[in-house]
């Protein structure tokens, strides 16, 4: 009879009993896997991309992985690194909200990294990617770090060495190994979300997901990691998270909500919101009032950078900034964030004349719905927009087509956008190499 067991291997028997992902859980990560490759392919040439790949490359190593992009290649957890950077670097990506936010995708590019080492099949890669959404979900509703100062990447350094874990086929010594090496060191700091934002916001899953692949690799031959990792003496339930158990049965990947706006999350309605009033102004704008819950406060609107934001970084979490340029420029873009609008006088006197308030009824609304009411006066009349439910949320979820109308918009061509989809559509009768092919022939230049 089975003694004591930990959650690191209730993890691996969950792994272990090979449960099936729905035929929607599964539709869901192609689109997924589709989507980061889009996100990925707006920062190649981004500033901490370029560091990155300056100061990484060339590398090699056992496992050897392509960067998107271009025809170099890279040992798996530098390319891990660099290419979960550039999937992560716009905030583009997918979100999943819940006791904590995340973004799930992340999961992605250390999966497909040791994936096209070892010459993975599409549909192993997909039942990878998918416990890897299981755990990282079901971490996000059993509780949030944030408040104890911890970034919710700590759950994406677990989550995806689950995922590689399961890749690699390990037994459960090795499979709960390959979580407690990823995991140990790899606590990230909240920090690097407050205040004045750096590149690090980017890279910092980059990271996450680099030690994941770095620790996988080595229970894989053997190594042992500290044990047990979540309920130990100094493990992660007493530093990190509190006490706390992972309902894994319940399927995430259709909860999770892709991004219509390169912003963070919060403020997806907001945007929407301030776009459906643009079109009605008429005149000098006076005033501007935004409703938002508690959460959205705290990471998109508190604190004095919010209001001036220098880089690119703090703009896309500043609640303040996203609306002002909305009503002045239209549809945040990619390209929203650049000196010219960090500069742009109009936005600055707008932000000047925003106020930003907490609605009791929208906490109570908060994580199913990220609820936004905008109020703006202009040539004496005042037109308000509330929106409960955005485009991505898990009520109004993307479509393929949606999804080639994101990819458009990030891309600017239509036949690799109609190819990347084709290719993840179809992923589980293909191999890994077949999505690096179609990465690979890209055109940077555009």
């Amino acid at each position: 009879m089975r003694g004591w067991m930990g959650l690191a291997e209730k993890i691996y028997q969950y792994s272990a009993s090979n449960k099936k992902a729905s035929n929607e859980a599964m539709d869901e990560l192609k689109k997924r896997v589709a989507d980061s490759i889009f996100t990925a392919y707006v920062a190649r040439n981004s500033p901490p991309i370029k560091i990155s790949r300056k100061a990484l490359l060339p590398s090699k190593g056992l496992y050897n992985s392509r960067i998107y992009f271009s025809k170099e290649k890279a040992s798996a957890e530098v390319a891990a690194f660099i290419n979960g950077s550039m999937a992560r670097y716009m905030d583009y990506n997918d979100t999943y909200l819940s006791k904590e936010a995340m973004h799930p995708s992340d999961n992605i590019a250390p999966i497909l990294a040791v994936a096209d080492s070892i010459g993975s099949n599409g549909s192993d890669v997909l039942k990878a990617i998918f416990l890897s959404y299981q755990v990282a979900c079901s971490f996000a509703d059993a509780a949030s770090v944030r408040g104890r100062g911890w970034d919710h990447v700590v759950y994406i350094s677990a989550s995806s060495a689950a995922g590689l874990a399961r890749l690699l086929t390990l037994n459960e010594g090795k499979f709960v190994n390959a979580i407690s090496l990823s995991l140990n060191n790899s606590i990230s700091m909240r920090q690097t979300r407050v205040g004045a934002l750096s590149m690090w916001k980017a890279c910092t899953v980059g990271d996450a997901g680099r030690n994941s692949v770095f620790g996988t690799i080595l229970a894989k031959e053997g190594l042992t990691g500290p044990s047990p990792i979540f309920e130990g003496e100094m493990g992660f339930f007493r530093q990190v998270s509190g006490n706390l158990s992972l309902n894994l049965l319940k399927e995430r990947p259709q909860l999770t909500m892709i991004k219509a706006y390169p912003v963070e999350y919060h403020a997806m309605s907001a945007v929407q919101a301030a776009l459906s009033i643009r079109d009605k102004l008429n005149g000098r704008i006076d005033r501007i009032g935004i409703e938002t819950f508690g959460v959205g406060y705290e990471i998109i609107v508190k604190g004095p950078e919010k209001l001036r934001p220098k880089n690119k970084e703090t703009a896309d979490h500043s609640l303040p900034y996203i609306i002002a340029y909305t009503l002045l420029y239209g549809e945040p873009t990619p390209n929203s964030y650049g000196r010219r609008y960090l500069e742009d006088k109009k936005i600055l006197a707008l932000i000047d004349r925003t106020n930003v308030s907490i609605s009791k009824k929208f906490d109570r609304m908060y994580p199913k719905y990220t609820p936004s009411r905008i109020s703006v006066t202009a040539g004496g009349k005042t037109f308000s927009e509330e929106v409960k439910v955005q485009k991505g949320n898990a009520e109004d979820p993307f479509t393929w087509y949606d999804l080639k109308s994101k990819g458009l918009r990030c891309m600017h061509d239509e036949c690799i956008v109609d190819e990347i989809i084709k290719a993840c559509r179809s992923f589980e009768h293909r191999n890994v190499s077949d999505i690096f092919e179609v990465i690979q022939n890209v055109d940077t230049k555009r």
